[in-house]
């Protein structure tokens, strides 16, 4: 088996993949064709069967582990599989640990630098608010230090909820320091919980897709309502407080277009935009190269920086 973030055009496949999706579909002329997303530890693969009734196409399901051969082309500027055949495997022809992507990152030392990032928080209400999601409720913690922080475009692996929310944290504290303006205690705190909500719109691998909740409510709303519930579980917790807190939550996206209930009112709310916005761009474009490493020249367009990409030469 050869890991997808090794393919490159022109390549022949024949190995096993987890299959994270399948859809039948219909050509323009009507013709029944199946689109699936191949998965492994390295990324997806966008996979096509142009026959799905031919011999030598076998039988499977979403989530099937499947043995795949067929021919790597490009289309659109991203790469894609024409499957010639397939076929489900058996329990014992792979190793499930191949096939979820992990954050390079260590679990338990990302958990305890956020824990020391909480015992920064003075604010007793901020301080213990905190504590009583990522340090006494232990189901939360467990999703938490599980889940990605994307479908698609950036921390989209296990992990990767909480590799990208100490990333913000860090970019908060910076700009804390050197910003006297800002409040260090509401920031670190807003950056901590800004994306609590994925917990609960994203399901758990190797799903690692939209739930009910997600798809109806968003994570900002399901974080700002988790918030407004453990903040009236602390007596005496100051509404204005938990007001300010609240939409830096629901403001973090910067924009109504970009799904944020609020712009940014407060200068706290400005700084989380920026700090997230920075994070998930730095990380799609480390991911974007790590999937094209050794490519020299142009990448091609990109419709999230609405750019045709290329790594820096060498200096």
């Amino acid at each position: 088996m050869r890991f997808i973030n090794e393919l490159h055009e022109g390549n022949r496949i024949s190995g096993i993949y987890l299959c994270k999706q399948k859809q039948s579909a219909v050509t323009k002329n009507g013709k029944p064709y199946d689109s699936i997303i191949l998965q492994d530890k390295t990324g997806v693969l966008d996979g096509k069967i142009w026959d799905p009734n031919s011999l030598g196409i076998d039988e499977f399901d979403a989530l099937d582990y499947i043995d795949v051969m067929g021919d790597v082309t490009s289309f659109a500027g991203a790469m894609q599989v024409n499957i010639k055949r397939v076929r489900k495997a058996g329990e014992g022809e792979y190793d499930p640990a191949d096939y979820l992507p992990v954050s390079e990152n260590n679990a338990d030392d990302m958990y305890r630098q956020l824990c020391d990032m909480i015992s920064t928080v003075k604010n007793p209400y901020l301080n213990t608010i905190l504590r009583k999601l990522f340090v006494e409720d232990q189901e939360f913690i467990k999703a938490f230090q599980g889940h990605s922080a994307a479908k698609t475009v950036h921390h989209g692996f296990i992990g990767g909820l909480m590799e990208h929310t100490l990333s913000v944290a860090r970019l908060c504290d910076y700009m804390a320091g050197a910003y006297p303006l800002l409040k260090r205690d509401l920031l670190i705190t807003a950056a901590l919980l800004h994306d609590i909500g994925k917990t609960k719109e994203l399901s758990a691998f190797p799903q690692n897709d939209y739930t009910d909740e997600g798809q109806l409510l968003g994570h900002i709303i399901i974080g700002s309502q988790m918030i407004h519930d453990l903040a009236k579980e602390i007596p005496d917790f100051p509404e204005v407080l938990e007001n300010e807190l609240i939409h830096c939550i629901l403001a973090h996206h910067g924009e109504l277009e970009y799904g944020s209930p609020k712009k940014p009112a407060l200068a706290e709310a400005v700084a989380l935009n920026l700090a997230d916005n920075t994070d998930a761009r730095m990380e799609t474009l480390t991911e974007i190269f790590a999937a094209d490493k050794g490519k020299k020249d142009w990448l091609g367009y990109n419709r999230l920086f609405e750019s045709n990409l290329r790594r820096t030469g060498e200096v």
